[in-house]
């Protein structure tokens, strides 16, 4: 079967968001633009991805002349309810979720807490919802008095379990985390169940590449799913794994940074000719957004651009480029939570039709109905393709 591009690779810049959705109020994100306010705060140097057109979507200063590359650019709204990243991933490979996994702002019932106490045979601490590494300045002392385990929750529908590698085993936390998805993910459909291992002393935690996510697998099919079962490769990079529940990845990278799924990237063209790569980088998120450090966040953003050079030139004549985002997490903004935010999607490739405007996509399934346009596949329940738009057909 012959397809447009052989090759396609996605890059999820997670939580890197360019500006406020219509719907921002409903989920008390008025105000949030992730790159836009990030740049009003410490000015970003990021000529790759301006030459792909980021400076024409995102309130970054941009003009015209930023689009140097082969390239097309637009913006994607959010249309599932929810600003997480499973719903964002979910949404860019096909499902469109009308109703949002559920949250817990004010932890979890106390019959949930105390069965999965029982279960573990570990006591709880906390069960609130809470910054991750605040959490652990506050309660990080207590757990390693009593070995309890440290329960949180966030603005997302996530059910957080945090333990010192030296006080719980990472194996050990791993089973703690299978009792809490089967009590909340199938239980309740809390969306995921994270493992938060760290490590060090009281006023210097520091979490570790240990992090492990049992998120709920998708709802219906993907693209992900239509591809694999036609025998098209599909390599994961990063948390995607973790994000579909393994379903409809053939292999999978985990990373221990951005600059790690980087590595693993450029290695990957290498190895994989044809087919599907899906990179998620979660530093952004992580490290920065719910951290709230603009300026830790503008350094990895520059660190990646850097990345992004080096990459494109590795990339093959038929080859299709995509860097996108999944949600928004303004690290400007009071809030350490995600916000509700418009995408960029960027595109290139030496097939790609130079300086090509995509405009808003009303929905992230508009780019897995391209893929799934580019390889031949039984077109998804959502999304519109945009392939002959970014081929000048």
């Amino acid at each position: 079967m012959s397809h447009t591009f052989p090759r396609v690779i996605v890059i999820v810049l997670d939580s890197v968001g360019i500006g406020e959705l219509p719907d921002a109020s409903v989920y008390g994100d008025e105000g949030s633009d992730t790159l836009g306010n990030i740049h009003r705060v410490t000015p970003l140097a990021l000529p790759t991805l301006r030459s792909l057109g980021l400076g024409l979507v995102a309130t970054i200063d941009g003009s015209a002349a930023d689009a140097t590359q082969a390239g097309a650019y637009g913006r994607m709204a959010e249309a599932s309810a929810g600003k997480d990243s499973v719903t964002g991933h979910w949404e860019m490979m096909g499902i469109v979720l009308e109703q949002p996994f559920p949250v817990f702002p004010h932890g979890f019932a106390p019959d949930i807490i105390a069965e999965f106490s029982r279960l573990t045979g570990r006591g709880v601490l906390g069960n609130v919802a809470a910054s991750g590494t605040a959490i652990l300045t506050d309660l990080g002392p207590a757990h390693m008095r009593t070995g309890d385990l440290i329960v949180y929750t966030s603005a997302d529908s996530v059910f957080q379990i945090a333990a010192h590698e030296d006080v719980v085993s990472v194996p050990e936390l791993y089973r703690a985390c299978q009792i809490a998805y089967r009590l909340v993910g199938e239980g309740l459909g809390v969306g995921r169940v994270i493992a938060r291992p760290f490590v060090g002393q009281p006023g210097a935690f520091t979490r570790t590449a240990n992090r492990h996510d049992y998120a709920l697998p998708p709802s219906g099919v993907t693209f992900l799913d239509r591809a694999t079962a036609a025998g098209i490769p599909v390599v994961a990079v990063g948390k995607i794994q973790d994000l579909f529940a393994g379903k409809g990845i053939g292999r999978a990278l985990h990373t221990a940074n951005d600059d790690d799924g980087m590595d693993h990237l450029v290695a990957e063209l290498g190895k994989t000719p044809a087919g599907f790569i899906f990179a998620n980088l979660v530093d952004f998120d992580t490290l920065y957004g719910h951290r709230n450090d603009p300026a830790g966040y503008a350094a990895n953003l520059e660190r990646f651009d850097a990345r992004l050079a080096d990459l494109l030139p590795r990339l093959r004549p038929d080859d299709l480029l995509v860097v996108t985002a999944d949600h928004g997490n303004d690290p400007t903004t009071p809030s350490t939570d995600h916000a509700r935010e418009y995408v960029p999607v960027l595109a290139t490739g030496a097939r790609v039709a130079r300086r090509v405007d995509l405009g808003t996509r009303r929905t992230f399934a508009d780019l897995g109905q391209t893929l799934t346009d580019n390889f031949g596949l039984s077109p998804l329940p959502h999304g519109t393709s945009f392939l002959r738009e970014i081929i000048g057909g």
